[in-house]
């Protein structure tokens, strides 16, 4: 079987030289396992799936370590967090680095009692699935940033993508085992999202009505790119909004959606303060709209919203695949309805992008670019979109393939 190779193993490597324990975060089957076995292809792995092994872990955290000695990896902390305590205490009593690898697909408690447990003895990692730059097994792993600097770079390690080529991936998703073999899509979500309501869903809350649950991430799904309306999706699903606050929590713990909060301050008045909704996965959020082929979802209704979620998503792996654990990205909407897709922010500059599915963009699409110049400095800007070369619109701003990503 295929494995590819991640960019963020730059990043576990750099951290085994410098704590004692590695926690990988990450959704159910993005490759965090995967990842970490094939770096220590010699370690000690175990899994807290596992039952037994998860009562032994429970019942006696102590004699369950004495039993699984270090260097080793466990898998799916979250479901014997007591454990934390215990290895605590073990690598404070060695020098050694890198004695325990942790990997968990929730982070609804993990991260607190992680942060309380092994404050300063962890190096934390979050992993989602494969990148367009891992898929084309390209050896670039920089943030992505609109400047000339970054293009520069990245033009060395630039490889063809075409059109079909890239509305296969937006709609297969990035899920590693799609990859490396031929897997029947629709039922390898249907599996996913069985799993994941069955096994994580039901031990992080009481969903006794787990069809309203799957109801629930569908009008999500379909929402994707849009401002988040949460009286809207409770009343189209037919729950409270305390119950929907509460299952959003899940889903954004669990990695399988991402809320990306707008740009404002104090000072900005006519800012709108409602973030919007991105799905994590593409081809988990076209199982659940029910767009059966690339092809389809291309021609679809929603396909602006697709590219504009799986090029912001993109953009987030550059970030995380680097170390980063909060990418430093905002969207701008105002009273008047301008709105600035993506910003990043940078060594204080805000770097504007427009994600269009267009291969003929133009200087229009960048006009609400400008209202950001009263809020703080502007660097360099640009509409990510599929033209295929990268061009000037003006002496800031430029046109940039998404093959850049």
């Amino acid at each position: 079987m295929k494995y590819f190779k991640r960019l963020a193993e730059n990043i576990i490597k750099k951290q085994e030289k410098m704590f004692k324990t590695i926690l990988v975060t990450g959704a159910r089957q993005v490759g965090k396992t995967t990842m970490l076995k094939n770096m220590n292809p010699n370690i000690n792995y175990i899994t807290l799936d596992d039952m037994i092994l998860n009562q032994s872990a429970v019942e006696d955290p102590e004699l369950f370590l004495k039993a699984n000695k270090p260097p080793i990896i466990i898998d799916e902390i979250q479901y014997a967090p007591n454990l934390l305590r215990y290895i605590k205490i073990a690598v404070d009593n060695s020098e050694k680095k890198a004695l325990y690898y942790l990997t968990g697909s929730q982070q609804f408690n993990l991260m607190k009692d992680v942060s309380e447990s092994l404050a300063g003895r962890v190096g934390i990692l979050n992993l989602l699935g494969l990148s367009l730059r891992e898929i084309k097994e390209i050896d670039f792993n920089e943030p992505f940033i609109p400047t000339e600097e970054y293009l520069n770079k990245r033009e060395k390690y630039k490889k063809e993508i075409s059109y079909d080529e890239i509305w296969e991936i937006i709609h297969k998703g990035s899920m590693p085992v799609l990859y490396q073999e031929e897997n029947d899509i629709d039922m390898f979500y249907a599996m996913y999202v069985s799993t994941y309501i069955e096994r994580d869903v039901r031990s992080l809350t009481q969903v006794g009505d787990t069809l309203s649950f799957l109801k629930f991430m569908t009008a999500l799904a379909s929402r994707i790119g849009q401002l988040l309306n949460l009286n809207s999706i409770a009343s189209e699903v037919g729950i409270t909004i305390p119950t929907a606050q509460r299952w959003l929590s899940i889903l954004i713990a669990s990695n399988i959606v991402y809320i990306l909060e707008p740009y404002y301050n104090n000072i900005m008045k006519r800012a709108v303060k409602t973030p919007k909704i991105y799905f994590l996965d593409t081809g988990l959020a076209a199982y659940l709209t029910k767009w059966k082929t690339s092809e389809v979802l291309e021609a679809g209704t929603m396909s602006g919203n697709f590219f504009e979620n799986y090029v912001i998503v993109e953009i987030i792996k550059s970030y995380y695949n680097s170390g980063e654990l909060r990418p430093p990205i905002y969207f701008y909407r105002d009273k008047e309805k301008r709105e600035v897709d993506l910003i990043i922010e940078q060594n204080g500059k805000l770097y504007p992008l427009e994600i269009k599915k267009t291969a003929n963009p133009t200087k229009d699409m960048i006009v609400n670019f400008k209202a950001l110049e009263k809020i703080k400095e502007v660097g360099e800007g640009a509409i990510i979109c599929m033209y295929d070369k990268i061009v000037n619109l003006d002496e800031k701003n430029k046109v940039i393939p998404f093959k850049y990503l």
